[in-house]
């Protein structure tokens, strides 16, 4: 027979539950005789977790050549049974997380919930280190009110720890980020699903990545995880290149940055950045910054900066950094430090520039970032966060200030399906001080802050930028996204305070060379009309070595 010879008829002694009924899906025809047995035994099965308990075996009549009619004697259906537990076995928090009403000794569930919720009351006992407990019911018996009552039974094995841990494939990996960042610890309770989680945080720190699951060897009295990693290359060379119109001259101008991170090539997880920018009107930054995490294999680490800001022969301004880190747990650091400026007036008649001043300052420091991680190769970070202070001095020839600044940082992306998804991204710095100088205060713009705007082209001592996109992700490697940007920012010295916008497309791809992006933005303040002129086509290349 082939599959349009064989038609299928349900035929029960007395009608099935709507309820029931309407969750059923039954197919209209089947292929042969072996899948209609098959089918026959499964719909058995099925109907017996709905509650029909009595069910009786299946009696498969041939109606005709064409057609078949599986036949069942339903009985009574149980819509609930009361389960009895041991207060001793099972904490009443741990049920009612699961069930919606516990007593101390008892609880209510309807039958159709009854295999799902027995995996998950396994599940808890696996997470509690106990992977080959037995959870099952016992004395399963009718009551007159027409429902069922049982006993839950729990085997318990002996509790099980993480006794020993083996890494394979990149034996150099450095042990402690499988303590600090997966947090995959010798001592813990063994938790296989924890495990997998846990293993699955080494995917994000892109110098190495799990080959495989991991794998785990049980012994009478000992407990083995074998991490099977693989190291990869994950220094980045980063670049952009903007041009724009001049609006004084009509020249064309050239803006950018160069981007250089070295990433573990001493097998310690340390890393080396070394950052330069230019803006095309004789503006520079140059920054280099060395974090070296884990020292001694504890969850402390030290980050060292520093940068150097020139702006013509206007001012230029040095500042270096030292923290101390701690890692809390795999998302979540904080830190302290010290931060201490020295800038400098470069012009030699003072009258020419107003606001700026020789200064020193000095400033202690404290921080806490969180970042959760995502697989995907152009956006693999889902949510970052980070707030950081300062508290200190700042001194002048003349004049001496208590300064307190703030640096806040946030971006998420919504995943609305495969394909799609928001990005919103807010950066907000303030500085509260007596008076300001134009060469203390922050700089913005640019395609990491606010698009449409040449790099660090605006002074504030207070900002605020929300950058949104719309991304449409074609594959793996290719997406497009729109561009809205909305910002404020307040520069006392110059008596400013004003609002920006910008909005333009951008596309972005991986390549062989790395992710290439392509931006083309235009940006304005509430205080002038749209001008063309004013349109940025930002390009970038992120490549990894």
């Amino acid at each position: 027979m082939n599959a349009q010879q064989i038609s299928l008829q349900i035929d029960t002694d007395s009608p099935l539950d709507p309820v029931v009924k309407e969750r059923l899906v039954l197919p209209t025809r089947l292929s042969d005789l072996s899948e209609l047995t098959t089918f026959s035994d499964s719909l058995q099965n099925l109907l017996s977790k709905q509650g029909y308990i009595d069910i009786s075996r299946p009696t498969n009549i041939k109606v005709n050549d064409s057609t078949y009619s599986i036949s069942f004697q339903l009985g009574d259906r149980y819509a609930l049974i009361r389960i009895d537990y041991d207060p001793e076995n099972w904490n009443r928090k741990d049920l009612a997380r699961l069930i919606p009403k516990v007593e101390d000794d008892n609880f209510i569930l309807a039958v159709e919930q009854l295999e799902p919720t027995l995996q998950a009351l396994t599940g808890i006992q696996s997470a509690k280190g106990d992977p080959f407990a037995k959870v099952q019911l016992r004395n399963i018996r009718k009551t007159e009110d027409n429902s069922l009552r049982a006993s839950l039974s729990l085997e318990s094995t002996q509790g099980r720890t993480i006794d020993s841990l083996v890494i394979r494939g990149y034996e150099k990996f450095p042990p402690s980020f499988v303590r600090y960042y997966a947090g995959i610890r010798i001592g813990d309770v063994f938790d296989q699903a924890r495990l997998l989680e846990q293993a699955n945080n080494i995917n994000s720190l892109g110098f190495a990545r799990s080959s495989r699951s991991p794998e785990v060897f049980f012994e009478p009295d000992q407990t083995t995880v074998y991490l099977y990693l693989e190291k990869r290359n994950n220094n980045l060379f980063d670049g952009i290149l903007g041009f724009n119109t001049n609006e004084d001259d009509g020249n064309l101008e050239f803006n950018g940055y160069l981007n250089l991170e070295l990433n573990n090539n001493l097998n310690y997880g340390e890393q080396l950045s070394i950052n330069y920018k230019a803006d095309g009107r004789e503006q520079q930054n140059f920054r280099v910054a060395l974090a070296m995490p884990y020292l001694l294999r504890s969850p402390l680490g030290v980050e060292l900066e520093l940068k150097i800001f020139k702006r013509d022969s206007t001012f230029s301004t040095t500042d270096q950094q030292a923290r101390l880190t701690y890692q809390f747990d795999p998302k979540l650091i904080g830190s302290v430090g010290y931060k201490g400026y020295n800038s400098s007036n470069l012009r030699q008649d003072e009258s020419l520039v107003q606001d700026v001043a020789d200064y020193d300052a000095a400033f202690f420091t404290a921080g806490i970032r969180y970042i959760d991680n995502q697989d995907n190769i152009l956006f693999p970070i889902k949510t970052l966060a980070t707030i950081d202070s300062e508290w200190g001095k700042r001194e002048t020839d003349t004049l001496n200030d208590d300064q307190y600044k703030i640096a806040i940082y946030a971006h998420h992306i919504f995943n609305l399906n495969l394909r799609n998804s928001i990005y919103l991204r807010n950066e907000t710095r303030y500085i509260q001080s007596e008076d300001y100088l134009i060469n203390e205060l922050y700089r913005f713009g640019g395609i990491n802050s606010i698009r449409g705007f040449n790099e660090n082209s605006i002074d504030a001592q207070f900002y605020s930028v929300l950058n949104t996109e719309y991304r449409y992700q074609f594959n793996s490697g290719l997406y497009a996204h729109s561009i809205i940007d909305l910002g404020y920012f307040e520069n006392s010295p110059l008596n400013l305070k004003e609002k920006l916008y910008s909005f333009g497309l951008g596309i972005g791809f991986s390549t062989q060379a790395g992710v290439f992006k392509l931006n083309i933005a235009n940006g304005n303040s509430e205080s002038q009309n749209f001008k063309f002129s004013n349109t940025k086509i930002h390009l970038s290349l992120s490549s990894r070595f």
